[in-house]
């Protein structure tokens, strides 16, 4: 095949060039924006007068009727062509003849394509933020449908303290919203510029390139060089989207623990898990357990951006051009996964017995019992140790606290009996007396 640019060369390109260095297979995903931006750049031609007014009025039809297709999914493409804009290019020039020639004018692939990314980006992250806010909303749900649950708190997976349910689900919708504010800090980074050209710049005058594209902002670059050479704004979104996906995977295993027959905390509806191909008996939480492995993925896929980019000379070279997979992957496993769960969460039901019967563990309450003795003018240090004796005492003579009698814990503190005892080993009283969390 013919060089698409190939003034200066006498020979085709070699088809294992052709083939080792095409990207259309996955760049196509950006027709809509290459479309989008083709649109406001036959406009700035306008504008500079490099376009009469019937030639901008046929390319922009010929674009608004690619676009067409696009959004109605009838939309061919041929991906034996280079990439995305060449095909795009391709279209236009067997619609229009020669006008379509001059789409190309004052215009870099270079800056072409970093656009079209940041629309990409842009639109995407708005999608993903609408995700996790719906996702955020059916945990607060799920958490007041269970307002009165408590459920033994783990540190170390080891039993820790009594916390609410609530509060357990609350912790999770504190983690989306932070995801959301890295998400909406990326967007406040990236600046929709047309006019980097190549590396240095059009000789179009700058005011020209004042536009407007699906209401934002399209301006002149104020650094060419670091337009066609930036990527930052990729590495910060797979970067908030490794967060995302952490967070999921911590959400996903809690989940998975939880429906064991060792914890049996909780019932995932049958439509949301498989069956095993030996084992007649088996539900398998696999969805719950793919989010939880493509956190790995999508860690490397941010690992991968930040390799290819850590020793480019400025400005443009062709290895961004392996920027595009990693991004349209990482998009595409997190709103998979928030698709999933916003529909998984609601479903799941609490196992309200098995539950309280892990909460009958009397170590659980140690801590609110030193809490006791502190408030009663005990060191803290001395308090912790007369408790940790206490638990020693029961785990060794297989007592329970409860069991014991008056004068039994008095040996360890004047101040303990078993109606203390009895009011401090109690889910709820845990839960109420911890006053310094200011709770919704």
């Amino acid at each position: 095949m013919s060089k698409m640019w190939g003034g200066r060369f006498n020979k085709s390109t070699n088809p294992l060039v052709e083939e080792f260095t095409k990207s259309i297979q996955f760049d196509k995903k950006l027709a809509e924006y290459d479309c989008l931006g083709s649109i406001a750049h036959i406009g700035i031609l306008k504008k500079a007068g490099l376009l009469s007014a019937n030639e901008h009025k046929k390319l922009k039809a010929g674009l608004e009727g690619i676009l067409s297709a696009i959004e109605k999914g009838s939309f061919m493409i041929d991906e034996s062509f280079e990439d995305i804009h060449s095909y795009i290019q391709h279209i236009l020039e067997k619609k229009l003849g020669k006008v379509a020639l001059k789409l190309h004018t004052s215009r870099s692939r270079n800056d072409q394509v970093v656009f079209d990314a940041k629309l990409y980006c842009l639109e995407s992250v708005a999608t993903t933020i609408n995700l996790l806010s719906e996702l955020t909303k059916k945990i607060s749900k799920l958490g007041i449908a269970n307002l009165k649950i408590c459920i033994p708190g783990y540190t170390h997976l080891q039993h820790a303290m009594p916390i609410s349910l609530k509060d357990y689900l609350d912790a999770h919708t504190k983690m989306f919203a932070r995801d959301i504010k890295r998400l909406d800090n990326v967007c406040k980074n990236v600046c929709l510029t047309m006019g980097a050209g190549a590396i240095a710049g059009t000789f179009i005058d700058s005011l020209k390139y004042n536009s407007s594209i699906k209401s934002l902002k399209v301006m002149p670059p104020e650094n060419s060089i670091d337009v066609v050479s930036d990527r930052d704004f990729i590495i910060e979104t797979l970067s908030a989207l490794s967060i995302i996906g952490m967070h999921l995977s911590r959400l996903a295993e809690d989940l998975i623990l939880w429906s064991t027959k060792e914890f049996d905390f909780i019932d995932i509806d049958e439509s949301f898990c498989t069956g095993s191909s030996l084992m007649p008996q088996k539900k398998n939480p696999d969805v719950l357990e793919l989010i939880r492995g493509y956190s790995g993925r999508l860690y490397g896929n941010l690992l991968e951006v930040l390799v290819v980019m850590k020793g480019l000379p400025l400005s443009y070279n062709r290895d961004m051009q392996l920027d595009k997979e990693p991004l349209f992957s990482s998009f595409e496993i997190i709103q998979k996964e928030l698709k999933v769960l916003r529909e998984l969460l609601p479903q799941i039901k609490f196992k309200k017995e098995n539950i309280k019967k892990q909460l009958e563990d009397e170590c659980l309450y140690a801590t609110d019992m030193a809490d006791y003795l502190v408030q009663h003018k005990a060191a803290f240090k001395d308090a912790h140790t007369i408790i940790g004796k206490l638990i020693r005492y029961k785990l060794k003579s297989g007592k329970n606290i409860l069991g014991m009698q008056d004068d039994e814990l008095k040996k360890f503190h004047p101040y303990l009996n078993h109606k203390v005892m009895k009011k401090i080993i109690n889910p709820e009283n845990s839960v109420k007396s911890k006053r310094s969390v200011r709770r919704n």
